[in-house]
């Protein structure tokens, strides 16, 4: 096997990496952002229920939960390593990123919610056309970090089996007994995928900035 052939079987476990965080991803963000919403806006009972869901996913080790998941809960639903892996770090994710939509919503100060109020919007209309936009422009930066941290915690799905780019380049070094290029070509692949991915929420974020007044 020549050395294009190793990288490009390496790179190849691109798609099932790529694929894990477009699951996580958005999925950690929907969650997270109902459970902000909860936490902020509904009351000291919901903010303790949500405290409390924060502590325990934020508490658990992502390895621990994907095999919960799979190994415990998957058998009865017929779920695969796939789907688990990728659902179990969606849900770690959804903890951390309420947090960062909740300080964001708080980032924005309530008198804006209450003119809004004042001038006849209701109090979800407010939120969803005063608070909202702001708080997303606050909730890009960390979010950020989020997202370059699932891409690389994809890599724990290995332990499931899911050929992603650790599993296979763990495969190649194994058959090749070329573990240092192995490893360091999945490493590269991975300082890629994390460097595009917050480049671009780095324009996004420029893209969405308010300029200020000269």
């Amino acid at each position: 096997m020549d050395f294009g052939q190793f990288v490009s079987y390496i790179a190849s476990g691109t798609v099932f990496t790529v694929g894990v965080t477009l699951i996580a991803l958005p999925s950690g963000l929907l969650v997270g952002s109902i459970l902000a919403l909860l936490y902020v806006y509904g009351g000291k009972t919901a903010a303790r229920v949500m405290k409390v869901y924060s502590t325990i996913f934020r508490g658990i080790p992502p390895i621990v939960l994907l095999f919960i998941l799979f190994f415990a809960v998957s058998k009865g639903i017929n779920l695969s390593a796939f789907w688990a892996g990728s659902l179990s770090l969606g849900m770690v994710s959804s903890a951390y990123q309420m947090e960062i939509v909740r300080g964001s919503l708080l980032s924005v100060s309530g008198d804006q919610l209450m003119a809004a109020r004042a001038v006849g919007l209701s109090r979800l209309q407010a939120i969803r056309y005063v608070v909202l936009p702001q708080a997303v422009r606050l909730a890009i930066p960390p979010w950020s970090n989020e997202a370059a941290i699932i891409i690389k915690d994809s890599s724990l799905v290995y332990a499931l089996g899911v050929p992603e780019i650790l599993r296979r380049a763990q495969l190649i070094g194994a058959s090749s007994q070329r573990y240092l290029l192995a490893y360091l070509s999945a490493a590269i692949i991975y300082f890629l995928l994390v460097f595009a991915t917050t480049r671009l929420l780095e324009l996004l974020e420029n893209k969405l900035t308010i300029p200020s007044n000269p």
